[in-house]
């Protein structure tokens, strides 16, 4: 009888101890994607599975850090294909691990799952300060959405580690972090409205019926104006019942006297002067003081 293995990543030498597998079955039915770190053959890492594969590459003894924290707060919108991020001391090297070397005071870390990684904090410090602003604010605003994540937390941590690298980008993305947004496009739109000089808006807008439930919920925009400014993911155009949805709420949304701009992926990198132009004018129309 073929015994199975339940839960991966795991060590081969670790589950050839405990007779889980025969070194003939490690081999064939199973493959390495670090020293004596196995999955199933096929199988594809996420940020998750990679992230605890490096921490049992590392012999159990690394801290998770930067994304792979945040995938383990349960952080979305993590690329499969990035590579997973330990903080350990060693600098021996493995294909597809990053290794930082930071010293980590007690009370940024924490255990879960029984894995020691930085804490949504210290995650956010690590992960807000690399990769660009607009990055930046796309990871914080997911880490913010996962774990609730306290902007002042993030500051105290920018406070206690003066002379860090990126701190300027890191309290120029902390001020524009925002955990309403459940998309990476919802924060880009956000971005373009706000540095298209326009007031920052609300976000997740829920919009009331007749008889006090909700009826609809605006992606972000300007309650006391009733403008608000949606993303159209794909779905929303290939889905033919996603779409009779959207314009039944639409009209909804239209018959107590909100205005909703619609963004498009196109429309962020290549028209987002559009995007702001359409708003003002909407913002402008129900006499916002501009």
């Amino acid at each position: 009888m073929r015994m199975e293995i339940l839960d991966w990543p795991f060590r081969g030498t670790d589950a050839l101890a405990a007779g889980i597998v025969t070194p003939h079955r490690l081999r064939t039915d199973f493959e390495p994607v670090h020293r004596n770190v196995y999955i199933p053959r096929g199988q594809k890492l996420t940020p998750v599975t990679r992230a605890v594969a490096a921490w049992l590459w590392s012999g159990r003894t690394a801290t998770l850090a930067g994304l792979s924290a945040a995938a383990l707060h349960r952080t979305a919108w993590i690329d499969d294909w990035l590579p997973a991020e330990l903080n350990r001391r060693s600098r021996d090297k493995a294909r597809g691990i990053i290794l930082h070397s930071d010293t980590l005071d007690e009370y940024e870390t924490c255990v879960r799952d029984g894995i020691r990684l930085t804490t949504p904090a210290r995650t956010a410090f690590d992960v807000g300060r690399r990769n660009g602003l607009t990055t930046a604010v796309i990871r914080l605003d997911a880490l913010t959405h996962a774990t609730g994540l306290k902007v002042a937390d993030v500051e105290l941590l920018a406070e206690r580690h003066r002379g860090a690298r990126g701190l300027v980008q890191l309290r120029r993305a902390l001020h524009l972090t925002d955990g309403g947004a459940e998309s990476p496009y919802e924060t880009k739109a956000r971005l373009v409205l706000v540095g298209g000089g326009l007031p920052r808006p609300q976000t997740q807008i829920e919009v009331l019926n007749d008889w006090g439930a909700v009826m609809a919920r605006i992606d972000m925009g300007w309650e006391e104006w009733k403008v608000g400014v949606e993303f159209d993911g794909a779905q929303h155009w290939t889905d033919p019942a996603q779409r009779t949805r959207d314009m039944d709420r639409l009209a909804e949304l239209d018959s107590r006297d909100w205005t909703v701009i619609r963004v498009s992926a196109d429309m962020l990198p290549h028209r987002p002067h559009v995007v702001v132009a359409r708003t003002r004018g909407a913002l402008v129309a129900a006499g916002c003081p501009l």
